[in-house]
């Protein structure tokens, strides 16, 4: 028999009844029923209900041993009595018959428990994340990430893509967060960086003649954590193809997602070729570049109908350069209350906005103080406009434009979730493309790129020269499922010409895109095929299959909200002797000296 176990936790089943069997696992809960002591023991496979006698020899010390601690036992498998059947567990038909206990390693009083399904502070969770893992859930969600990466690499390799590894050791480039950086020991003054993506060297092996490169690669990024996003480092599907216009990109990656959904989920998955929508239609309808398509509600804009309108506060705004987005309400003046109308508005002044005007339709007839100002007409027209049946209600935001969407698409979703128009049980998929290739910089004031810098301007080089930069479109693009972002990808720019001209307008001379991106611009000098990819965020996937409104339930060792390692103490203050060997010293902040 084998030193620790004969079978896992979740294998016996009543063929093995009367077998004689060995098991270790952890003392997951314990029950006493006076002459029975009961133990649910648990490994990672599942659990296995032991029964200790009161009258076998090791009884006391069975029931003095705490819940956590590593036991192993032997004894017979037996029957369960009808009426003691656990329909719920896969053992739970079974149960073990003790006639040999042995204590492998005695657990301390728990910081949290691991039994029962109780929330802890984040803090306590990610101290002890060891035993956090355990729990039933988080436990699954790992386990599930694990099948998720083996899938995505089994149908990426079924695909001829082929998996390369590229450095974690790099040089600084403009992946839009700050860089983690590492100090040089042999170079004085130095740093290496670590990569915020693999862009550059997967490019350089689309050069180098791979042409289906794909890797589950780490990523590291200086940047403030979100419920959708982990601080400090991440873990994407970064692939390239060359010889491939935007649809091939689409087509490789389409059926990969729809076959990792529909393989861990019984939910409906959006059959490929997945909805495209250009970046300014999606802002117009949807207020945001990462709709969510679950929502039915689309925005439209009613600028229009409100310009010289008598509606003065509105009409005064346009004149000023402000828009007015409608976003209807489906049913609510029929189905809702005027404080339903009134609270919205509240909620707009809370999300820090000067409120959402609105009219209820009621039979076709729009009541309100703004429907009282636009007169009949102009009340047709605003049916027409946004698409409003005789019993809808609308509210409008109106500002200058991009806040004007971003209110419009705030109100959406809140109205969306407030009416019960969310689409269940559904994974909607969706690209977002015809990304402007350039944005303006209001702070700078300058024109900077608003998305990925290598990417193909559409038009090439004679857009770059003849179009205004803020007309012109990138081959870029974003995968979004249920309003979450999963990835940006782009077809590259392989022509060092036009790399040299699309950094020239973001004000980038020759000498600075030769200094930072040496390696790329060398490269593309030598013969370099037209080539693209995209990078899904492993995480991000995991989260929306696991159904988790947080990124750091489905990573194993996370960070805290403040990029910290509560568990291993990190980040931590180096050591006067290591400084010196990297040649660097640290100068704290005024407020940390004191």
């Amino acid at each position: 028999m084998h030193e620790y176990r004969t079978h896992t936790c979740s294998e016996l089943r009543l063929d093995n009844v009367d077998q004689i069997v060995r098991l270790s696992g952890w003392v997951h809960r314990k029950r006493d029923h006076g002459g029975l002591l009961f133990i649910d023991l648990r490994d990672h496979y599942g659990l296995t209900q032991c029964v200790v006698d009161v009258e076998s020899l090791f009884f006391k010390e069975a029931e003095q041993v705490r819940p956590e601690s590593v036991i192993r036992v032997e004894g017979k498998v037996v029957a369960r009595t009808p009426e003691t059947v656990n329909p719920n567990l896969p053992t739970g038909e079974i149960e073990i018959q003790v006639t040999g206990f042995t204590v492998l390693s005695a657990a301390e009083e728990l910081p949290m428990p691991v039994f029962g399904d109780q929330e802890y502070p984040e803090e306590t969770r990610l101290k002890y994340r060891f035993l956090d893992l355990r729990r039933e859930r988080l436990h699954k969600n790992i386990v599930l990430r694990s099948d998720v990466i083996t899938s995505i690499r089994r149908r990426m390799t079924e695909q001829g893509f082929r998996e390369y590894q590229t450095p974690i050791l790099t040089a600084s480039s403009p992946e839009g967060a700050r860089d983690f950086l590492v100090p040089s020991r042999l170079h004085p003054g130095k740093f290496y960086a670590l990569p915020q993506a693999p862009q550059q060297f997967k490019q350089l092996l689309m050069i180098a003649g791979f042409d289906r490169y794909f890797q589950i690669a780490p990523c590291f990024r200086d940047e403030d954590a979100r419920a959708d996003r982990s601080p400090g480092e991440f873990y994407q599907l970064d692939m390239e193809m060359s010889f491939v216009t935007q649809e091939d990109v689409f087509a490789a990656i389409e059926p990969v997602m729809v076959g990792v959904f529909e393989e861990f989920s019984d939910k409906k998955v959006t059959p490929a070729p997945f909805p495209r929508i250009p970046y300014r239609e999606a802002m117009l309808k949807y207020g945001s570049d990462k709709p969510d398509l679950r929502n039915p509600i689309e925005i439209s804009d009613v600028t229009e109908v409100f310009r010289n309108s008598g509606f003065g506060i509105f009409a005064g705004m346009i004149d000023k350069g402000a828009v007015v987005r409608a976003i209807p309400a489906p049913g609510a003046g029929e189905s809702q209350a005027r404080s339903f109308f009134d609270k919205m508005n509240d909620w707009a002044r809370s999300e820090g906005y000067a409120g959402l005007g609105y009219v209820i339709f009621k039979d076709g007839e729009g009541k309100g103080p703004i429907a009282k100002n636009l007169g009949e007409e102009r009340l047709a027209q605003l049916r027409e406009a946004a698409g409003l049946g005789p019993d809808d209600g609308v509210f409008f935001a109106c500002a200058k434009e991009g806040d004007a969407a971003k209110l419009a698409g705030l109100a959406r979703t809140k109205v969306g979730e407030d009416l019960d128009l969310i689409e269940k049980n559904v994974y909607k998929f969706c690209w977002i493309v015809d990304f402007p290739m350039y944005e303006y910089d209001e702070v700078e004031k300058r024109i900077d790129f608003s998305h990925n810098p290598f990417s193909m301007p559409q038009g090439g080089m004679e857009a770059l020269e003849t179009q205004d930069p803020l007309d012109i479109l990138g081959y870029q693009y974003d995968i979004v499922c249920n309003g979450i972002e999963l990835s940006s990808g782009a077809i590259r720019n392989h022509k060092p010409e036009i790399m040299y001209k699309a950094f020239e307008i973001a004000g980038y001379g020759p000498e600075v895109v030769e200094e930072r991106f040496s390696g790329m611009l060398n490269a593309l000098k030598y013969g370099a095929p037209p080539h693209g990819g995209i990078a899904p965020g492993i995480d991000r996937i995991v989260m929306l299959l696991a159904d988790e409104p947080n990124i750091r339930e489905v990573i194993v060792f996370p960070m805290n909200q403040k990029a910290e390692d509560l568990m291993m103490k990190a980040p931590s203050e180096a050591s006067n002797a290591q400084l010196r060997e990297l040649h660097i010293r640290t100068v704290l902040p005024e407020t940390e000296k004191e």
